[in-house]
């Protein structure tokens, strides 16, 4: 049996062991599609960790996934200092007496995720993150342990006056404050997940957000990179006034 096969059928039982992972509950049964990716992908990881120099968090190495249709780049003079899993709810209103109206997005929360350490090391498994933490719900406390191993790096909201607000600030790091605004948009690939178990109206689009008056810490703007789910109906048709659609994403952000 190979080496990340084995890690990955040990590790396994261990992630789907819920009551030892309060901080994410699975949202039914899992896809062994994912969860395999996903172990095979760390195994390698801890099989290549052997051969690393030190540091191993050294973000000045790690490459933004590619789009199929370009982002404006980040801007002159700013470098990469977090890469975060965000993992939460993408927020819609509807009129509920037009069954043709379009779902109308109204902001979205989300816990942040800290991946720098592994978007400096391992692409192929933060790329796989987004995917395997949207098969998962957020238990009452998200900052709980969970399947990945990752530890809370803050909040992503919008204030009252709709501005995308990301919160950086934890008790273990100060990273600072960003509230920012669109500054480009493309589709997610065809190939995104969907939904949870891969069902779903499609995933968000990919994102440029660029900071706005109050921001904090020096941060500048951050991406929305490898979505998963977080898409509305086309349609209005049999949906409630207000409803949420769970999402996943890579949130990458940089200062100057």
């Amino acid at each position: 049996m190979r080496y990340s096969l084995w890690i990955a059928s040990a590790l396994a039982p261990i992630a789907l062991a819920a009551p030892k992972y309060d901080g994410w509950v699975p949202a039914g049964p899992l896809d062994s599609k994912f969860i395999s990716t996903y172990f095979n992908q760390l195994a390698q990881k801890v099989g290549d960790s052997r051969h690393w120099p030190a540091p191993v968090c050294d973000l000045s190495k790690a490459q933004m996934p590619v789009s199929t249709e370009p982002l404006p780049a980040p801007d002159a003079g700013t470098t990469l200092k977090h890469v975060a899993i965000g993992r939460g709810v993408q927020n819609y209103t509807c009129d509920t007496t037009n069954s043709t109206a379009i779902p109308k997005a109204v902001g979205a929360v989300a816990t942040l995720y800290n991946a720098s350490c592994i978007a400096a090391t391992s692409p192929m498994v933060l790329n796989t993150l987004p995917g395997f933490a949207l098969q998962f719900n957020l238990g009452p406390n998200p900052a709980a342990p969970n399947p990945a191993n990752l530890e809370v790096s803050g909040l992503h909201y919008f204030t009252d006056l709709g501005v995308p607000f990301f919160n950086l600030d934890t008790a273990k790091q100060q990273i600072g404050t960003l509230p920012c605004a669109k500054a480009g948009n493309v589709p997610a690939p065809v190939s995104a997940i969907k939904g949870q178990g891969n069902k779903g109206d499609g995933a968000v689009a990919w994102l440029k957000l660029t900071a706005v008056d109050g921001a904090t810490g020096n941060l500048e703007s951050v991406y929305r990179l490898n979505t998963a789910g977080g898409n509305p109906p086309a349609t209005c048709s049999g949906m409630p006034a207000t409803f949420s659609v769970q999402y996943a994403a890579e949130y990458w952000f940089f200062r100057n």
